[in-house]
């Protein structure tokens, strides 16, 4: 599966494209709290049974979990900021539904469409990889991925000061309005990718995806009302596994599959995405928790009797803390790789987690938690959307990522499943309601501790990347990738005009020469091209020799840059296979054009 790439002009990407992309996670990943201050509000506020309520929780996270992977490859092929328009769209109609009613069909139908919106997270990674340098990439991926825990954690105290001084409804005309401007954001700032990917629309794929997901997540999410052992729970979940096989037998023989599961099931793919499982239920265990410990009453001798607003300020260093973790992941993950980023992200859970079974008896306690797990989920998430993309091709990127997201939601959902049983079961009658205990508190704080032990056993197992022209200098597109996996199994070849004639692609190639003659080795060869951004690097062999693959045909201008040498620019117009010898300059001598 392949892209082409448009030879009409694309914007460049500003200086303000990665923090409106950010604003756009941050905006979606509310969605999924927004209602969490109201939630034992929502059957008097609906006029319904407590059972019928969750459904206002759940459809949301069944949507999302069904729009990630689709939205991802429906931008693959179509145009990702194209479809993170649509995404953001769905969700301002949903939140306006929403905010217009007080009957539950309707407030499901409007929260359903709100969920839509989580295709977004895969879409705006999607558009970094394609259009950022490979410098600013790491860290403006890493504050993409955080933004779902980001927009989370942030949502808990803006909604709870709004529900306790505002009628509800507000908060799904400030959805509503936030949308907006989301979208007019990404309509003046983020330019659409050139890259597409062949192939069509795997509908019957996506219908049994969707299938699939629905059947497998509405047990998890409504397993405790209806019993774990019920019929219709195993029902469902037996369902499941049907369809999923089915889908997946189906999917291998599809040309242009929703999933290529080929390359899911390799082994990088598959032990990310599992941990990916692992950091989502971590990362909801706290959501959960911290605010109704600090809401139970203090007369239980446990509970911090904490007001809503104040809660959510407590809660609030998580989201706070994972967006600040971007920088910081950049500079880890540049130095030791995503990988080593990702095991130091859950070490750092664990420790937050276990010194939370001891941090709960004031609430400037919960924030040292919220921040120590904040840190460590955020470098958790940052290294996940790296480690897919340095594994799948970048006609893949939105679709692989949006899986990837989706795993995350099955563990939020799995973790929302599972604490609240939890919860609910450890519960005491404190004056006819039911109040969780210190007990189903920390039983839940272990829970979550034994997730990151798995996600941490998971990423030991990752391959660990051998240091090579291919991962230093990762390209930005399909036709780079390819060109790197040629120069990797040349290695040790002396690069001749015949060998690259027949065994690369056609491109710019050479020799990379000092002022006096002499090859010079690991020399850094950039290919520039006519809107000023990177599209392609290299670095020299042992006697000097590069190669660098074109996208398209144009005017592109070569870089040259070693230690010890000026730097070099040289233009060029590509028209077929050049050969192109780059002579460096003494330090301090003028660049030659």
């Amino acid at each position: 599966m392949s892209h082409t790439t448009t030879d009409e002009p694309t914007r460049s990407a500003s200086g303000a494209t990665v923090p409106v992309l950010a604003f756009a996670g941050i905006v979606v990943a509310v969605m999924q709290t927004l209602l969490v201050p109201v939630i034992k509000d929502l059957p008097a506020l609906l006029d319904t049974t407590p059972s019928n309520a969750t459904w206002v929780l759940t459809s949301t996270l069944l949507s999302g979990a069904v729009a990630t992977p689709i939205m991802g490859r429906l931008g693959d092929l179509f145009g990702k900021r194209r479809m993170l328009i649509v995404s953001l769209s769905v969700m301002v109609v949903g939140a306006l539904v929403s905010a217009f009613t007080d009957a539950l069909l309707p407030m499901i139908v409007g929260r359903t469409l709100q969920g839509v919106a989580m295709g977004a997270i895969p879409l705006g990674i999607g558009l970094m990889r394609d259009m950022l340098p490979r410098e600013r990439l790491g860290s403006a991926m890493a504050l993409m991925s955080s933004s779902i825990g980001v927009g989370g954690g942030l949502a808990l105290p803006a909604a709870a000061l709004v529900a306790q001084h505002a009628d509800w409804h507000t908060l799904f005309y400030g959805a509503a309005g936030l949308g907006v401007l989301s979208i007019a954001l990404t309509l003046l700032v983020v330019p659409e990718s050139p890259l597409r990917a062949k192939g069509s629309f795997d509908l019957p794929g996506a219908v049994g995806l969707t299938a699939g997901l629905i059947l497998f997540l509405l047990p998890i999410t409504k397993g405790s009302d209806w019993g774990w052992s019920s019929p219709t729970t195993l029902g469902l979940f037996a369902a499941a596994v049907v369809v999923l096989l089915l889908w997946g037998l189906m999917e291998l023989r599809v040309a242009a599959p929703l999933v290529d599961l080929r390359t899911t099931a390799r082994r990088e793919v598959l032990l990310t995405n599992l941990a990916s499982i692992m950091v989502g239920v971590s990362f909801y265990v706290i959501s959960l928790v911290l605010p109704q410990l600090l809401q139970v009453p203090a007369e239980t001798g446990y509970g911090l009797g904490q007001s809503m607003v104040v809660a959510g300020l407590c809660v609030a260093p998580l989201g706070l803390t994972m967006m600040f973790t971007a920088p910081v992941y950049a500079r880890l993950s540049a130095r030791y790789g995503p990988r080593t980023t990702l095991i130091i992200g859950l070490m750092i859970i664990a420790v937050g987690y276990a010194g939370g079974l001891a941090l709960m008896s004031a609430a400037w306690q919960t924030v040292i938690t919220s921040v120590l797990i904040g840190a460590g989920i955020g470098l958790a998430y940052s290294s996940l959307p790296a480690l897919i993309i340095g594994a799948v091709p970048a006609s893949e990127t939105g679709a692989a990522n949006g899986l990837n997201t989706l795993m995350r939601s099955i563990g939020t959902s799995v973790s929302s499943a599972v604490i609240g049983m939890v919860l609910a079961n450890t519960a005491q009658d404190v004056g006819g309601v039911a109040v969780p205990t210190m007990h189903g508190f920390r039983v839940s704080f272990l829970i979550a501790t034994a997730a990151v032990a798995v996600g941490l056993a998971l990423a030991f197992f990752l391959p660990r990347r051998r240091p090579s022209t291919a991962t230093q200098l990762r390209a930005s597109s399909e036709e780079d990738a390819n060109l790197a996996r040629a120069e990797q199994a040349l290695a040790g070849k002396a690069i001749t005009g015949k060998t690259i004639a027949g065994e690369l692609p056609r491109g710019f190639r050479g020799r990379v020469l000092a002022a006096d003659g002499a090859p010079v080795a690991r020399a850094k060869v950039t290919l520039i091209d006519r809107h000023g951004r990177q599209a392609g690097a290299t670095l020299s062999a042992g006697d000097g020799s590069y190669a660098l693959a074109v996208p398209a045909r144009g005017p592109y201008v070569l870089a040259a840059r070693a230690a010890g040498h000026g730097p070099l620019a040289h233009a060029a117009t590509h028209g077929g296979d050049h050969q192109v010898d780059l002579d460096l300059p003494l330090p301090g001598e003028p660049v030659p054009a």
